[in-house]
This record gives C-alpha cells, sequence and structure tokens, in this order.
C-alpha cells in the first residue's frame, strides 16, 4: 500500500503490485470480501480472478531495478517533498555544485524547515511525533513501533493513530496500546488526525514533527508546520530520543543486551 500510494512521487500515474499468496491470506475473511461459494461473487470466484492478474511469465519491461532492502539505510524526509529524503546517516544537501534551480530549492526548503545545508540529519531536534495515517498505522506497522517504544519512554508529545477501526481493535487485542501507554504516547481512535492536520489535531508555526504520514508538502500538518517523514519504526525511535535518530542503533543496543 505504501509504495503504491507513492508512486506518483516517482512521477508514475499509478503503481500496481501483483497480490500473492499472503495477499488473499489477508483478503479472506474481511468484512468486505467475497465469502463461501454459493453465490455468484464467492471467494472461490475472486480468488481465481485475482490469480490471473499478475503479469504474464514471458512480459517484458522498459526497466527492472533490483533492491535489496538490507542495503538500505532508513530515510527520512528533510524538506517540504517527498523527494527531498535521504539516510538518515546523510546530511542536508550542500549548496556547493548545485544548478541554479536545484540550489533555490534547497535554500526555499531549507529556510521553510529552518535547517542549514550540511546539517547531520540526527542533529534535527523534533518537537512531536505522530505515527498514523492509512498507509502507515496498519496492524504490522504498530506492531514495529511498539516494538520500539518498549525500549525507553518518550521525551515529546507522541500520538499513535490507527490506520482504521478494525486495526485498533486488534491492536487492543495484541496488548500493543498498553505497550504505547507506557511509554509515553497517546493512544487515540482511528482517523486522519495530523497527516492532513484534521479534527484539531495540527502543527503550530515552526513546530516540527517526525511523521509516518504520506506527504510533507508546506502546511500539510499545520500553517508553517515542519514535517519529517519516515517509518513507524524510526518515527517511535524519535519520540524516545526528541530528534531523527538511526532506530537500527537502538534495536542493536537491545538485542546486545538480549543475548
Amino acid at each position: 500500500m505504501t509504495i503504491c500510494n507513492m508512486s506518483i512521487e516517482a512521477g508514475a500515474r499509478a503503481g500496481m503490485i501483483a497480490p500473492d499468496e499472503t495477499t488473499y491470506a489477508y483478503m479472506e475473511g474481511r468484512p468486505f470480501a467475497p465469502k463461501g461459494d454459493a453465490s455468484r461473487d464467492s471467494w472461490g470466484q475472486a480468488l481465481a480472478f485475482w490469480r490471473s492478474l499478475p503479469s504474464d511469465p514471458d512480459a517484458s519491461f522498459d526497466r527492472a531495478i533490483d533492491l535489496d532492502a538490507r542495503d538500505i539505510a532508513p530515510m527520512v524526509t528533510w524538506g517540504t517533498n517527498p523527494e527531498h529524503a535521504l539516510p538518515v546517516t546523510g546530511v542536508v544537501p550542500s549548496l556547493d555544485g548545485a544548478s541554479a534551480d536545484k540550489r533555490a530549492d534547497i535554500e526555499a526548503a531549507c529556510a521553510y524547515m529552518g535547517i542549514t545545508p550540511g546539517l547531520r540529519l540526527t542533529d534535527i531536534a523534533v518537537d512531536r511525533v505522530f505515527i498514523g495515517s492509512c498507509t502507515n498505522a496498519r496492524i504490522e506497522d504498530l506492531r514495529a513501533a511498539a516494538d520500539v517504544a518498549r525500549l525507553g519512554r518518550a521525551k515529546v508529545p507522541a500520538v499513535v493513530v490507527p490506520g482504521s477501526t478494525p486495526v485498533k481493535r486488534q491492536a487492543e487485542t495484541e496488548g500493543l496500546d498498553r505497550i504505547f501507554t507506557t511509554a509515553g504516547f497517546e493512544w487515540r481512535d482511528a482517523g486522519c488526525s495530523l497527516c492532513t492536520a484534521l479534527n484539531g489535531d495540527l502543527l503550530s508555526p515552526g513546530e516540527r514533527c517526525a511523521s509516518t504520514s504520506n506527504r510533507n508538502f508546506r502546511g500539510r500538518q499545520g500553517p508553517n508546520g515542519r514535517t519529517h517523514l519516515m517509518s513507524p519504526a524510526m518515527a517511535a525511535a524519535a519520540a524516545l530520543t526528541g530528534r531523527l535518530t538511526d532506530v537500527r542503533d537502538m534495536l542493536v543496543t537491545r538485542f546486545t543486551q538480549t543475548e
């Protein structure tokens, strides 16, 4: 869902990923999924149709790119659109050698975000943390964030907004809500919330937020609010440290102590 949702940021009009056995297992029994074998819209008929959707084995593509997630550092945004993303181990882009257009883009983004070129991303402190949105607050997202939240206590205000009511119920059944509240996070009902500055949730001018929402345009989370996009686990890490943090360092420490 996240990749398809963000594919427009890569220049595509739409993003599609073929369903697989994991997808089918997830869908079966869901409230709006086909059921049984007696009706015209049965599960069996739906499954047969879905299995026809993947690309043909001999399909050709203009270009194929293989990525190994183990080689990719956690990403965060430093600027004012999803393109302004870098590994958390990086620094805000320099103006040196940049074209005139790129230089203007960097300068404008830095001015809005209140940062400077060359600044280490891990030196950026945050005022608030938002773990939510329809694309990054599913049950697996909340589990990942809870695994980090259990390592400490939030140093800045942090809210967790499940992506849907069924997700909220499942998370509570698994006890994830108690992990968050014990760590000082606020557990909310499902909704859009700070993803789009709805329901009274918005940043104050100049306030900086580590967010799992899917866009970081100017004013997205409130007039003159500053948004840094990242994964749920990374957002939880930012809540515990009060700044942009490489969550891998926290998890390595945890596993080392466990061993």
